[in-house]
């Protein structure tokens, strides 16, 4: 399945070396607005987990993030829906890795739902496995201990993240190679990236000036938007005329989009065009007896 996701989901604060989100997206709206995958940074404040991005502390304590999907989670229009969180330790140079592992294993067996809101085998589960649930991608350290099951029973546990890697890395999950072809595959995307000075969050998902016009840059997200057209397209002509129509439509037939894709600023442009496009792709490229379909 093609899921979306936000990058540093809770990123609010900061503007702009460390706000990644909108403040006019908290993590209700996301989840209403079809984001399926949230990517959760956490570090201990006077021995409790809070939000954070880096250095830049982003206010909400797990515990409210936890509550938040519970209610998503036990609504009648949504229970049956699924999320992944990924949850990644920040203060890894203050707080010790099985101090923080023991810590988000005791806010998640204390807090709402409990053991019950969460997958935590270390697989890639189906839909039905995981309806109803948060599924666990644990991006923390430590040996597993203090969970049951250990590492098997912190939900999908990377052997290998090495930041900022240009030619992207795999590891293999039980019978699913992450990103590499030839096994069933999950790809995991972060449309996201930031440099100093000038290159910030929210200047790269955005762009500035007026590109249209030729006056500045177009962002990361106006740039997928007009990608996914292009693949989504079922042969509208447009001003390109009718042999890259033909071409699209060809594309469009074939092409299985699929995986996790986080966005910085998901929202823009044009007020939430691109969540929708990513859910499309779900539907196209299917084949009978693949993917869970009849």
């Amino acid at each position: 399945m093609m899921l979306v996701g936000t990058h540093d989901t809770m990123a609010f604060y900061g503007w702009p070396i460390s706000q990644c989100q909108s403040l006019s997206t908290p993590l209700t709206v996301q989840l209403q607005s079809g984001i399926r995958v949230i990517d959760i940074r956490l570090a201990v404040i006077h021995k409790r987990l809070i939000a954070y991005h880096g250095i830049y502390p982003q206010r909400e304590p797990f515990q409210s993030i936890l509550s938040t999907l519970f209610d998503f989670l036990t609504a009648p229009a949504t229970c049956r829906e699924a999320i992944v969180m990924s949850i990644k330790q920040e203060d890894f140079a203050s707080t010790p890795s099985t101090l923080f592992s023991q810590l988000v294993h005791d806010e998640i067996m204390n807090g709402p739902g409990g053991k019950d809101m969460w997958f935590l085998d270390n697989k890639v589960p189906t839909l039905g496995e995981a309806r109803g649930k948060v599924v666990m991608l644990s991006r923390f350290g430590g040996d597993g201990a203090g969970w049951e099951n250990g590492l098997e029973g912190m939900g999908i546990h990377p052997t290998a993240w090495p930041d900022s890697s240009k030619n992207g890395f795999t590891w293999q999950c039980k019978n699913t190679i992450v990103r590499d072809p030839g096994f069933p595959t999950l790809s995991i995307s972060f449309f996201s990236a930031a440099s100093v000075p000038l290159a910030f969050p929210p200047t790269i998902a955005r762009g500035f000036g007026w590109p249209k016009l030729g006056f500045g840059v177009e962002g990361v997200n106006g740039r997928l938007g007009t990608w996914l057209i292009d693949m989504l397209s079922s042969g509208s002509a447009g001003h390109q005329g009718s042999m890259r129509a033909s071409q699209a439509g060809n594309i469009s037939s074939k092409v299985r989009i699929r995986g996790w894709a986080l966005l910085d600023f998901f929202k823009d442009p044009e007020d939430n065009a691109i969540v929708p496009l990513l859910i499309e792709c779900n539907y196209r490229g299917r084949r009978s007896g693949e993917e869970g379909w009849p």
